[in-house]
């Protein structure tokens, strides 16, 4: 095989593409790699969900020193913040991380091939380099993982400085006075906590009547009360039909979502986050025959196929929801399909992760859509008040639920708001991997004390025998 024919020629270098690469290389197949941005780990590691955790957490540590410590008896004086250094430490670890990703594909003998990547026939890529030059590849097996892009509002111009995507967010040069986020989504509710908590004033444009939509909707609700309580404002049930920005900021015209009289909001900085959008665009996937929905999705089979022979698509190039870890294990399973192996991926076990303070996290189904599809099912809740370890901690806010079937006890679904629940999730996903039950939990040994038990006791409670409560 010559060295621009390959086995496996992954298009986008991000969490789905480089792990569907890596996993290629592991089992013997000949692959590369495309990425048109100059660095590995695609928006999730360059503009997403890596920097944006580095100032989630700086951030809250900051808040941390100037508000929390006095309570368990630390006196810190004076804190400042050094807004740059902040900024460098998120910049540092991107560096790091991209760098790590790119040693990775040198120790499996990955092919990193720098540009544009393009579907030019079957079997064929091309890549456009930005100094223009075009490298022309073939493939056995092309795997299109481009990832996604931020969604535009109409009548809301992003200029990545007063009006900015998540992108523009992460590098703000000073604190805004006022922080407008339109979508109340997870994105928009991170970085909405991040510059609150350094000092902005935040307001959260949100069209439905409640925050995180897709939630469970007891969870939602306890989410905003606590995020109220900590300083961010809402107005729920309303659009935006325009922003202009201006030499002071941004004006912005608000309606009713339902219609009525418009009003008026100023803000400093507008952030616009109101979901993502698949990003086909460019890969000639019209030319060459690639059929996409309604929603510029490449459309696939259960085997990650699509409707051309040797092409696949994996990640937010396809439905399903839009996280770095879905893409990871679609990567992974569509590389042993490829080398005749079984790859699968379980989207019942799919966790979902708010990484704001207290976080918020849930796998499986939310009692709404329980009750919509009819399954008989049993609640059990504890509260991380009655927690010994989250009482010592200082972090009592939120609670565990779990929903198991009335009938067999299958675990259905988990929702944690409270600390760290973006860890604690995952002993739920395991049990549900296994077809666990909430007696399985229960009976399963939890050290004391930790913030586990506060699982353990909801498990309990599914069967109404908490200890703690």
């Amino acid at each position: 095989m010559s060295e621009s024919a390959f086995d496996v020629v992954v298009i986008g270098g991000g969490p789905g593409g480089y792990v569907c690469a890596i996993r290629a290389a592991q089992l013997g197949l000949k692959t590369a790699c495309v990425e048109k941005r100059g660095s590995l780990g695609g928006t999730c590691l360059n503009v997403g969900c890596i920097p944006s955790k580095a100032l989630l957490q700086a951030s809250e540590k900051y808040e941390e020193a100037q508000h929390g410590l006095a309570a368990i008896g630390i006196k810190a004086g004076k804190v400042e913040l050094d807004l740059a250094a902040m900024l460098g430490h998120k910049d540092k670890v991107v560096r790091g991380l991209t760098k790590g990703i790119e040693f990775l594909l040198k120790k499996n003998k990955i092919a990193y091939l720098k540009g544009v990547g393009s579907i030019a026939g079957r079997g064929a890529v091309k890549v456009s380099g930005a100094d223009g030059k075009v490298q022309d590849v073939t493939a056995k097996h092309i795997v299109i993982a481009t990832g996604s892009d931020h969604m535009v509002l109409p009548g809301v111009e992003i200029d990545e400085k007063r009006i900015v995507s998540s992108t523009g967010a992460l590098a703000l040069e000073q604190v805004p006075g006022h922080l407008v986020v339109i979508g109340g989504g997870y994105i928009g509710l991170e970085m909405g906590s991040v510059w609150l908590r350094l000092g902005a004033k935040v307001t959260v444009v949100e069209f439905l009547d409640r925050i995180v939509p897709g939630m469970d909707g007891e969870v939602g609700k306890a989410f905003q009360r606590v995020l109220k309580k900590q300083g961010m404002d809402f107005k729920l049930s309303t659009k935006v039909t325009g922003a202009k920005a201006n030499k002071d900021g941004v004006a912005l015209t608000l309606e009713p979502a339902e219609g009525g009289d418009p009003q008026d909001l100023n803000a400093d900085v507008v952030l616009v986050a109101i979901g993502r959008r698949p990003y086909t665009e460019g890969l000639g996937l019209k030319e060459a025959g690639v059929e996409t929905d309604k929603m510029g999705r490449v459309v696939i089979d259960d085997h990650f196929r699509t409707n051309l022979e040797g092409i696949y698509a994996i990640g937010d190039a396809v439905a399903g929801p839009m996280l770095a870890h879905k893409a990871e294990e679609e990567g992974v399973a569509v590389a042993e399909i490829l080398a005749g192996q079984a790859g699968h991926v379980n989207y019942a076990t799919v966790p979902g992760i708010v990484y704001t303070w207290p976080e918020v996290a849930a796998v499986g189904q939310t009692e709404e859509q329980l009750k919509e599809a009819g399954v008989d099912y049993k609640v059990g809740k504890f509260p991380f008040t009655a927690n010994s370890r989250a009482r010592a901690n200082l972090a009592t806010d939120g609670f565990v639920k779990i929903l198991a079937d009335a009938k067999t006890d299958r675990i259905l679904g988990a929702h944690i708001i409270g600390p760290d629940a973006g860890n604690l999730i995952h002993e739920v996903v395991v049990a549900m991997e296994f077809a666990g039950s909430a007696e399985d939990l229960a009976r399963s040994f939890h050290g004391h004390p930790t913030l586990n038990e506060a699982v353990k006791e909801a498990a309990l409670a599914v069967d109404g025998r908490p200890i703690h409560v």
